[in-house]
């Protein structure tokens, strides 16, 4: 693993370096992009979170716009039944793949069949969910053959939904709906993403070359329909972990943009406006694992969250969080009037001179389970991603544990992928939590703890908190859903405690003074479709 990282670092370096000698004169439509680390996948249908590289070789039916904005993508038009319940998408009859032919509506009709095909394992079934029958495919109860989308003719396309669902546009836009091409998956398998031969999208910008843990190119798509509005023609996607090299990309002109950003630095970079604190709409939390024999006790689950003090973390660590916080879902989520987090407050008091008494209330649950100053507790484990800031957390919370409740904690990171499949697989006693909201109703931060979602890594299973979810889903009344919500998040939270929110990040990014027109929404999107250099 360490001799794996050195080459990957040296590569990068080797990459900053060649572009370092023709950065001053390379061109306003060649970008260099750190999007983060590699990916475990960059197919459309089974990436988890990383659609940077997927929402930029291929095309969605809706899309988002420079603005944010949606609009349409592959679809000309569209029109939804009165019932709220089947969308007729027709589609452009010049869209067409890298590869030069075009794109039909039997292209999405094998991409959601792929979708929901159990043996598919793709991670962003929650949005699939949505379709008719998607949840009793993915249970293995009916074939994949039974999903409610079907081609009319090659440039009609018809979606059928379980329940009306008035953000589902907005879901659209998801790579999950996007396209992919059943003779070139049927012919190389897994394999088809991994050679930019074989990696046939229909989005604005084609892959020309990948390199492991290094680099991903893309160069704009001569096929795509609406080419003359696409300003890169390169797109270098630098896979650099380390914000150091990162910083000094943006500052040597080698780099135009960064995800990664020492926190310490924050302050010295707002100075030199290469700092971009960007909108976030998301809570980091402690994830639990409802499986651990020593987490299941929910006085114990409580206790953990009481002991943590939330304005130390935002104040002295997390430098660039927006807020402390006790809830799961943040601000930013409408409710039937106003914000849903503001109507629903916070689930512990979260106030400088409130720390104490919780301190105090989590020494009481402790010793009620059996653990008093924390004899007899075994060392916990948690598991975070790399990231310099979730460890610096993380090492927070371990300090206030030991000396509020004398329980210790082990830290261990890993690299992204790895932490993937950890995550999946349920392997942790606790775990970092991040979620982005994925659009603007509270049900984005609430369905993934449902007992029967895939995205459940908690193994929770609470049959109440599944029931207030269904009536939010399955009504067309905003009082009557956000009434359910609410009632769903304060069982997650306040009384089954399989959460620990600890704060509302925002999003820091390093940026060039030089680059213009990138987007980014506050759901962490990131499009560089009509990005330059000034």
């Amino acid at each position: 693993m360490i001799r794996k990282y050195f080459i990957a670092l040296i590569c990068i370096m080797a990459i900053i370096s060649c572009s370092n000698n023709k950065a001053k004169n390379r061109s306003s439509k060649e970008l260099f992009i750190n999007a983060g680390e590699e990916p475990k996948t960059i197919d459309p249908t089974l990436s988890g979170n990383d659609f940077v590289y997927p929402r930029h070789a291929f095309e969605t039916l809706i899309i988002k716009g420079k603005d944010g904005g949606l609009k349409n993508g592959v679809a000309e038009n569209l029109t939804i039944s009165a019932d709220g319940l089947k969308y007729t998408f027709n589609l452009k009859t010049n869209a067409k793949w890298s590869d030069g032919k075009l794109v039909t509506a039997n292209d999405f009709v094998y991409a959601l069949r792929r979708a929901v095909d159990p043996l598919s394992a793709a991670e962003y079934t929650s949005f699939i969910e949505y379709v008719k029958n998607a949840a009793s495919i993915l249970a293995g109860d009916l074939p994949k053959e039974k999903l409610g989308v079907r081609a009319i003719d090659d440039y009609t396309l018809e979606i059928e939904l379980e329940t009306p669902t008035g953000y589902f546009l907005d879901i659209l836009t998801y790579p999950i709906f996007a396209p992919v091409r059943k003779d070139i998956i049927e012919k190389y398998g897994e394999k088809w993403t991994l050679k930019p031969e074989t990696y046939i999208g229909n989005g604005a910008f084609v892959m020309i070359e990948k390199s492991p843990d290094s680099k991903i190119v893309m160069i704009k798509n001569t096929n795509y329909w609406n080419k003359d509005e696409i300003i890169p023609e390169k797109i270098t996607f630098v896979m650099m972990q380390d914000p150091t090299l990162a910083l000094a990309g943006i500052k040597d002109g080698s780099l135009d943009f960064s995800v990664h950003v020492l926190s310490q630095d924050i302050e010295n970079l707002k100075k030199q406006e290469i700092l971009n604190i960007a909108p976030y709409y998301s809570t980091l939390a402690f994830g639990i694992n409802n499986n651990d024999k020593i987490l299941k006790d929910i006085r114990v689950r409580k206790a953990l969250s009481l002991a943590i003090d939330r304005n130390y973390i935002v104040e002295k660590v997390a430098l660039t969080a927006k807020s402390p916080t006790s809830a799961w879902v943040p601000v930013g989520a409408y409710d039937v009037e106003g914000d849903f987090r503001e109507n629903g407050g916070e689930y512990l008091d979260i106030s400088k001179e409130g720390y104490s008494n919780n301190v105090a209330m989590a020494k009481q649950l402790m010793a009620e389970a059996g653990y008093t100053n924390g004899e007899g507790f075994p060392v916990l484990e948690y598991k975070t991603t790399s990231d310099l800031i979730y460890i610096q957390v993380a090492e927070a919370i371990q300090q206030m544990w030991k000396e509020n409740l004398g329980v210790d904690l082990q830290i261990a990171s890993m690299e992204w992928a790895a932490y993937q499949q950890m995550r999946k697989d349920k392997d942790y006693q606790l775990i970092r939590t991040l979620w982005i909201g994925d659009y603007s109703d509270p049900m984005t931060f609430l369905e993934n703890y449902l007992s029967y979602r895939p995205q459940n890594y908690a193994a929770y299973s609470n049959g109440i908190y599944d029931r207030y979810l269904e009536i939010a889903r399955n009504s067309s009344e905003q009082s009557v859903r956000m009434e359910a919500m609410h009632n769903a998040e304060r069982v997650l939270i306040a009384e089954d405690n399989i959460l620990i929110p600890i704060y509302n990040p925002s999003y820091p990014l390093l940026v060039s003074k030089r680059l213009k027109d990138y987007v980014v929404t506050p759901m962490q999107e990131l499009q560089f479709h009509y990005a330059y250099l000034e």
